[in-house]
């Protein structure tokens, strides 16, 4: 009997389940959107029941299509959005809030507090991130600061705290675990000790009893109930680090970037836990097991593929996402237009909370098309602004870029982010490297592959494209992109609320 292997990856705008077979192809998917609810300004919420539904569709009709049951799978991972905090009754399984999403920036005011007078890099030491809007552990004391009673509750136990890997395994077996790769999104993680740690709960104000127990990327946490019942749910990792496993990057050095609904470029540093004063992000990349963890380095971009939904949805200038990359195309560059997408303000390598978005250069000569392709341009030049971090932190220039995620499919886009890059940028077989990576990690826990050498003998090139720009005009849009992101800084005022 041909046995299976499926990851859920609940994401920022859908949930899908992806089924594969023992070469890492795809045999079967089904995804469903989720509402993105917008409550004020800067704020961006989920509702966690929603999406729990939504996993359990997705995962009810891939099977269906595959025409299997779980009875056919060896194991399922989970794949998820990271720092998208859930908190709910432990008695009853209910939300008392809406998740907050990691884009969300209300808690802005809260985390300059928290800086004080050594700002945003007192906690950096320990948990190897900036203080950001970005991360969950201020989202968790933004919940609990909302209402007095959550507060004694959770001190007592009875709330539990979550990202969406957490929740979605809290739902299928009844344990309450999450990854060292989610954990280390929170600020709550000692990045040396991988546990909780004393100091950052207690200033940031989440008590310890509503946490999760820290588990590694790749073991059986337990057993599902329903739909899949029985089946090992075998592993947890964050999207981009889930990315960075499906990729095969298991050596110190090898590196990969997500389109996505923002975009994420992460660099494996080995075992050795390397500290960033380029505005890069460290973070745990995968733990399989019992071995020691793997660190990464990671430039973190709010907004590429989402800003394509927005030119959708918000302004109807498009009537499907494929759409844009014809309408880019109906112009030959952007008519001196830049659009700096800076809606939850500027992640790496600034960490501007206090940005917002910003399109520069209009004239009357700027149609839609000039501006669809700004749009496009805007996700290669923020990974041309991570790459020239990564480079000056590592020593190490960057020789081919690897890539995986949606946007990938627009080849307007890849052919533009070689040219900026001024480096081959490749693209895999399989490009759902996200899904892919948990499947990998699940299948590893579970004995269906022996290792990763076999992991990497499954990786496969599909295409390829070679930078065709010249040096001149490479320098000079990349002067007028740093023209543009200066003018979206300090837009918000300190007594605002995001």
């Amino acid at each position: 009997m041909t046995r299976y292997v499926a990851a859920i990856d609940q994401g920022t705008t859908s949930s899908r389940c992806i089924v594969f077979d023992h070469e890492g192809n795809i045999v079967a998917v089904d995804q469903k959107e989720h509402r993105q609810i917008f409550a004020r300004p800067g704020w961006v919420e989920h509702d966690p029941e929603e999406i729990w539904t939504n996993v359990q569709a997705v995962v009810r009709g891939a099977l269906a299509k595959l025409a299997i049951t779980a009875r056919d799978l060896v194991a399922v991972g989970i794949t998820n959005q990271r720092e998208t905090t859930v908190v709910w009754n432990k008695s009853t399984g209910q939300p008392v809030h809406n998740a907050i999403v990691w884009q969300d920036t209300r808690t802005d005011r809260l985390v300059r507090d928290l800086g004080g007078s050594e700002g945003q890099d007192c906690f950096r030491d320990l948990c190897g991130l900036p203080l950001a809007t970005y991360f969950s552990g201020p989202k968790v004391r933004w919940i609990l600061d909302s209402n007095l009673e959550w507060r004694k509750s959770a001190e007592a136990g009875e709330l539990l705290f979550g990202t969406m890997d957490t929740w979605l395994i809290w739902k299928l077996t009844g344990r309450h675990v999450t990854d060292v790769t989610n954990a280390s999104r929170t600020m709550l993680m000692n990045l040396k000790t991988l546990q909780w740690d004393d100091t950052l709960l207690a200033a940031i104000g989440v008590p310890r009893a509503m946490l999760p127990e820290i588990c590694s990327s790749s073991e059986v946490y337990g057993h599902a109930t329903g739909i899949l019942k029985g089946t090992p749910v075998a592993s947890a990792l964050g999207d981009q680090q889930a990315a960075l496993f499906g990729q095969t990057c298991f050596s110190p050095g090898e590196g990969k970037n997500t389109y996505g609904t923002g975009c994420f470029l992460l660099v494996n540093t080995g075992e050795k836990l390397v500290q960033s004063n380029n505005g890069l992000l460290t973070t745990v990349g995968y733990k399989i097991g019992a071995q020691p963890a793997v660190y990464a380095l990671e430039g973190s971009i709010a907004v590429t593929g989402s800003l394509v939904q927005w030119l959708r949805d918000n302004l109807g200038v498009i009537s499907s996402a494929a759409d844009i990359e014809a309408l880019a195309r109906s112009v030959e560059d952007n008519g001196g237009c830049y659009f700096v997408p800076a809606f939850s303000g500027l992640f790496a390598p600034y960490w501007q909370s206090n940005a917002r978005g910003v399109i520069v250069g209009l004239t009357s000569y700027v149609t839609k098309g000039h501006i669809a392709r700004a749009v496009l341009e805007a996700s290669a030049w923020q990974t041309r602004e991570v790459v020239d971090a990564i480079a000056a932190e590592s020593g190490v220039a960057l020789t081919t870029l690897k890539i995986d995620g949606g946007m990938t499919a627009n080849e307007l886009l890849m052919q533009f982010q070689a040219d900026v890059l001024d480096v081959p940028v490749v693209r895999p077989v399989v490009s759902e490297t996200t899904c892919l990576g948990a499947a990998y990690a699940a299948g590893l826990a579970v004995g269906y592959w022996p290792d990763i050498e076999s992991l990497r003998a499954n990786w496969k090139k599909s295409m390829e494209w070679t930078p065709r720009m010249g040096s001149a005009e490479r320098g000079r849009g990349y002067r007028k992109w740093k023209k543009a992101v200066k003018r979206t800084m300090d837009w918000t005022d300190a007594d605002e609320e995001a």
